[in-house]
Order: C-alpha cells, then structure tokens, then sequence
C-alpha cells in the first residue's frame, strides 16, 4: 500500500515538474497571467510556471505573411474591379497583442479587408493600374495606425493583382489606340510646323541673295534631267525675268 501511495506521489512531483517548466524559442514569448491578472511577459529560454496559479499564452514574434482574400472594390470613376493583396505584420508587444484584442490575426485581416476597399474607393482605374506603390503605402499606413493599439506592427503591404471585365479590357484598348492615333497626328502636325518654319528661313536667306537662286534653279534643272521623264525643259535665264518684270514694276 506504500509503495503504490510512494508512487502516486512521484508522478504527481514528475507531472507538476513538467507543468512548471516551459521553454520558449528565441521568437517566441510567453504572456503571463497570474490568478486571471496580467503578471509579465517571459521568455524566451527556460521559464518557470505556477501550476493553477499561473497561466501562459505563447505569442509568435515572427512576420506573418497573411493573404488578403479578393475585395470588390468601385473606383472613383465607377469602375467595378477585384483586387487581393498580402500583408507582412508581426507583433511588437505581446501584452496588447493578448489582452487588447480578442483574436489579432482575425482582427488584422478584417481590417485589412476594409481598408482595402476603403482606400483603393478613393482613387480611379487608372491610379490603381499606375500607382500601385503609392496605393501600398497609403494602405500600409492605414493599417499600421489602426493595428498600433494592438501592438502590431504592419511592414508592407502589396496590391497582386487588379483584375478587370472583359469590357473594361476591351474601352481600355480603344482608349490607348485612340490616343497612339492622337499622338501620331500632334507628331505628324509639329513636323509641318517645324518644315514650313524651315521653308520660311531658306525663302528669306535666298531672298537676299538673287545669285542662290538662279544656282538652285540650276540644280532643280540637273535634277528633273537624271530622272527617266518625257518632261521637256527650256532653261530661261533669269536675267531674262528680271528684265521682264522691270516695266511691270514701273508701271505700277
């Protein structure tokens, strides 16, 4: 009868050993409550735990990785797009992270979701295919606010993917052909301008000497000469013109 009460003993000690030593890992702590009252933060390494009178709750230091699932979100200009991201948190402060919020995996991806759509609503189509990076750290922001009370700490969040209706595709298409057309016709417009301003500076630099332009007279000539035409040309000197023209000018 002693013998079994010796060893009822034992392995009661061996059991109250075993619920009183924990040992944590470097990124992990352990949240103490001593009789249903926070008591401290411990850990990492070997700890010490009051069976009954003490409890422990593990936090993981670690960054989390947490996916975001696919929000439908209506831009600013009415347009219905899906959007999923990835947010990368971890916890700073393991008190605020147990005892100020139920669930702070649960309650970062909630939030997450609405500010999501709340942030990404504000902007158009066109900023949310353009400016991803800005669109990442407002929502970053957002977040990282909101999660400080919980002592979490949001480090960066990515926008994957913006994904579109086949219609929206479709106007977005014609909307960049129309402008690759618009630009080539303002391109094809400055190089008239450019000519004709080209034109205008040889026009006066021969105007002010009549000798270039007899000489390019001349050269028009050996020019229509080396092509395969019909065309016949009577040079007229323009000596010739000029004597022409004189009366002309003095009757007027």
């Amino acid at each position: 009868m002693s013998l079994y009460f010796f060893g009822t003993i034992l392995l009661f000690i061996l059991m109250l050993l075993a619920a009183m030593f924990r040992v944590l890992r470097e990124y992990e702590r352990g949240v103490v409550f001593m009789l249903g009252r926070f008591y401290k933060v411990k850990g990492p390494g070997l700890i010490i735990i009051v069976p009954i009178i003490q409890q422990m709750v593990r936090v993981d230091l670690r960054t989390i990785v947490m996916d975001v699932p696919t929000q439908d979100v209506i831009s600013r200009d009415n347009v219905s797009v899906k959007v999923n991201a990835v947010v990368y948190f971890r916890v700073l402060d393991p008190e605020k992270a147990i005892i100020q919020v139920e669930n702070f995996y649960e309650a970062t991806s909630q939030l997450s979701q609405t500010t999501l759509r709340s942030v990404l609503g504000q902007h158009e189509l066109d900023t949310m295919l353009a400016a991803r990076d800005k669109l990442n750290a407002d929502i970053q922001e957002v977040l990282d606010l909101q999660t400080d009370a919980w002592g979490i700490k949001v480090a960066n969040v990515e926008i994957k993917h913006v994904d579109l209706d086949e219609s929206m595709i479709r106007a977005i298409a014609k909307q960049a052909e129309a402008e690759r057309v618009r630009r080539a016709k303002v391109i094809h417009a400055e190089g008239e301008f450019e000519a004709a301003e080209q034109l205008l500076n040889a026009a006066k630099k021969l105007a002010e000497q009549p000798q270039a332009i007899q000489l390019r007279y001349l050269q028009t000539l050996t020019e229509i000469a080396g092509e395969k035409s019909s065309t016949i040309v009577f040079p007229l000197p323009m000596d010739i013109l000029q004597a022409i023209n004189k009366p002309v000018g003095n009757n007027n």
